[in-house]
Parts: C-alpha cells; structure tokens; sequence
C-alpha cells in the first residue's frame, strides 16, 4: 500500500500542473493544445474518431507522442493514414473507457481498451509501463477524460494470438 502511494506520488510530482483553463478542453482539444500530439491528432481525424473523443466519455487515452510515432519503421504511419480500419483498430487500443487516474493505473495489471483487447500494466522502480510504453507524463486533464503521455506506440496482438 505504501510502495502504491509512493508511486502515485511520484507519478503526481513529475506531472507538470495542468492549468485549470485545459480542463474545459475535450481530450481531442487538449491534444491539439499540447503540441506534441500533431500525428495523433491527424490519425484521429483520418479514422473519423474525432467526434467519439470529443464525446462526453469519460475516456482515459494512452496518447503517443510525435517522437513515439517516428520510431514507428519508416512509411507505417502514411500507410496506415490509407487503410483506416487497421488504423482505427491500432488508435481504440490506445484507448480505455473511464477516467484511470495514475493513483488507480499503478493499481491495475491490465486495463480492457475501447478495441476490445487488453493492455498489460506494470510499475517498475516508479516507472509507469503500458504493453512496454513508457508514461512519460500522467494525469493531463481534459474535460471528458485524462490522457497519459508514452513514449511509444503500442500495438494491438494479430488476431489469432491472444
């Protein structure tokens, strides 16, 4: 219990303030916002999952950074923009219905994502894992939900192997 709550505040510490203005902010808006979320932002749009996050939710998304999405092997990204079911399938596993705060994802092995799989959670020396990505950020507030910044982009198991 004391190792969850030490982990919880350190998670809470290295969480940079989110001004109280973002909370107004849908988690699409809030993306748009931080500036660091461009390629999520325009993968969203192009699997129509804009209105669904711009929804009343609550959701909590494990957002991959720009920098996640480069480390992805070169022309992933643009043939993914091109085939929008594989793409909405990849971005719903970055997706989990309910607001998870860090205090309760340090809680949970796994969390059920809106793709219908799971990801596995762990919690390492303070470090915050989701399917091997690393939270670099938690808690960013959104008025529908909270997103969780990694530092990769985590993909969904082919079919036939869960």
């Amino acid at each position: 219990m004391i190792r969850r709550l030490a982990i919880a505040a350190a998670l809470a510490v290295a969480v940079s303030a989110t001004p109280a203005s973002a909370q107004t902010k849908d988690i699409v808006d809030t993306a748009v916002g931080a500036g660091m979320f461009n390629t999520l932002v325009t993968a969203v749009k192009a699997a129509g999952l804009v209105e669904t996050l711009k929804g009343a939710g609550p959701f909590t998304v494990f957002a991959p950074t720009d920098e996640a999405f480069k480390k992805l092997p070169a022309g992933t990204v643009e043939g993914l923009l091109k085939d929008t079911a594989k793409l909405k399938e990849i971005l719903t596993y970055h997706v989990v219905a309910g607001k998870v705060m860090a205090a309760d994802v340090v809680k949970l092995k796994e969390a059920k994502t809106v793709q219908g799989q799971s990801v596995k959670i762990a919690v390492n020396g303070g470090t915050v894992t989701v399917d091997g990505a690393k939270v670099v950020k938690a808690d960013v507030a959104a008025s529908n939900g909270v997103i969780h910044v990694i530092d990769t982009v985590i993909l969904p198991k082919a079919k036939g192997t869960m």
